[in-house]
């Protein structure tokens, strides 16, 4: 009898580790050194952090879906501050109005310049939002004026009203162009792009951080969302941020796809404090 229970546990065992190794998972989570980590693991440590920077694949489903999830689960252990890339700073009034159930989802639509991708992968985000009274931040500069300083550079900001300066970061931006992103920026460029392209990049990283830091409060977590060019390598608003506030608690998660997701590649490692390894093969939402 006891042999027969031996030889069932044995051969139980045996059926589910067969099962896991059947599994196709879409997603695995990474630390920096390219270590697997778990989503527990994950979530235990950012929400220690002050400000937590989400840098996603515009159009990754994956990507979307965690960030969700994440912004829930940390929302059972502190009280939250979102922002995200994707909203402009001039367009706060209206995203306020909607969160506040003054106007509709079509009145959102009217009033800001919502990205196409907003119904499926961001209207998620801001709903939970508004559902639990959560602040949400429109970090962005308005891209019009970061489409001046690729066309001329950070003096074209200069003549601009205090008003249209009141939605970017405050003049004159600094600026380092051996930051490696900047300086990656120009490389894929190849010859073929000005230098006031990654300083309009800069225009857009400044502004983020400068919103971030403007409405964070001591004691709350700030999530922010935006592309993973915008934080890779601890670089970008991340540079930013710790220029400006350097005694905060900054976590960072970045998206990478790959066609093995069973081991990270030694170019997506170092990216950030996570990172998100989704299989190339996973829908895109657009």
């Amino acid at each position: 009898m006891i042999m027969k229970k031996i030889l069932f546990t044995l051969l139980f065992a045996s059926t589910c580790l067969l099962a896991l190794s059947q599994d196709k998972l879409p997603y695995k989570l990474y630390d920096s050194e390219g270590k697997k980590v778990s989503y527990k693991k994950m979530l235990k440590v950012l929400k220690e952090k002050d400000i937590v920077l989400f840098g996603e694949y515009h159009n990754n489903a994956i990507a979307h879906w965690m960030q969700l999830v994440v912004t829930k689960d940390l929302k059972n252990y502190r009280n939250l501050i979102l922002g995200a890339e994707m909203f402009e700073a001039d367009n706060q009034a209206a995203l306020n109005n909607y969160l506040a159930g003054k106007i509709s989802a079509k009145g959102l639509d009217s009033n800001t310049r919502l990205w196409k991708n907003y119904p499926t992968d961001y209207a998620p985000l801001v709903n939970f939002a508004k559902s639990e009274k959560i602040p949400f931040i429109a970090t962005n500069i308005p891209r019009k004026y970061a489409s001046l300083v690729s066309r001329g550079g950070f003096g074209k900001l200069d003549s601009l009203t205090a008003e249209e300066k009141s939605w970017m970061a405050p003049l004159p931006m600094d600026y380092d162009a051996n930051l490696p992103g900047y300086v990656k920026m120009m490389e894929m460029m190849a010859g073929h792009g000005s230098a006031n392209m990654p300083k309009a990049q800069a225009s857009k990283d400044a502004t983020m951080a400068y919103f971030i830091l403007k409405n964070y409060q001591a004691g709350m977590l700030f999530i922010h969302y935006n592309g993973s060019f915008h934080s890779d390598n601890f670089d970008g608003i991340n540079w930013y941020l710790k220029k400006a506030q350097p005694n905060l608690k900054y976590g960072t998660i970045t998206t990478v796809s790959q066609k093995d997701i069973n081991s990270l590649m030694p170019e997506n490692k170092g990216k950030a404090n996570f990172i998100l390894c989704v299989d190339e093969d996973m829908t895109n939402t657009y």
